[in-house]
């Protein structure tokens, strides 16, 4: 059975500001870096075969400095777990949404050009399903974004996070005969000693 994890990248200077990144591609900022630092000296302990990460920059330098620490290879690069594109809300702070389409903007996001559940589900669910076949058996990482992990958590498991899903959390689950079972869900205890 192939195990997934699943990892949000580490904090980027646009998380800090509040600025909605979406598909633009932002850098970690410093504390991304120390955050990812943190979660590959966690996995160390643990046993993972390879890493497939979205395309953009914060996604390719988590899984970077993961690699390098693991010493395992990232087998691919892959634009399908980028984040979701948000349209016209891209580069945006809350504040500038509200000021350009109101205090109910959120009801307007599809009109604003963010890519519907549908198409981002069905990206990332080839994509796990690709591992799942492609590396049988395998424990494969998978570092992507908040926009798509959440949504494919609620799809996989049928459930909703309790808690807001943190940079460079880590999410397992496994692939089985009926579909993947969590084991581990937004766990972030590799911050603590960050705090």
């Amino acid at each position: 059975m192939t195990t997934v994890g699943l990892i949000r990248h580490g904090t980027t200077e646009w998380n800090l500001l509040g600025r909605m990144q979406g598909q633009l591609d932002t850098p970690l900022a410093e504390v991304g870096i120390k955050q990812a630092e943190a979660l590959a000296r966690r996995l160390k302990d643990e046993s993972w075969d390879g890493i497939i990460t979205s395309d953009l920059i914060r996604a390719r330098q988590t899984a970077d400095i993961i690699a390098s620490e693991l010493q395992i290879p990232i087998w691919a690069y892959e634009p399908r777990m980028r984040e979701r594109s948000f349209g016209q809300i891209e580069g945006t702070t809350e504040q500038e949404r509200i000021e350009r389409w109101g205090d109910n903007w959120r009801q307007r996001e599809l009109e604003l050009g963010m890519e519907p559940d549908e198409q981002l589900l069905s990206r990332g669910l080839t994509v796990l399903e690709d591992a799942a076949v492609s590396y049988p058996g395998r424990r494969v990482l998978v570092v992507s974004h908040g926009g798509m992990i959440v949504p494919l958590l609620k799809k996989l498991t049928g459930e909703t996070l309790s808690d807001f899903l943190k940079n460079t959390s880590l999410s397992v689950l496994q692939k089985t005969q009926i579909g993947w079972s969590p084991l581990l869900l937004n766990c972030t205890k590799h911050l603590d000693a960050l705090e």
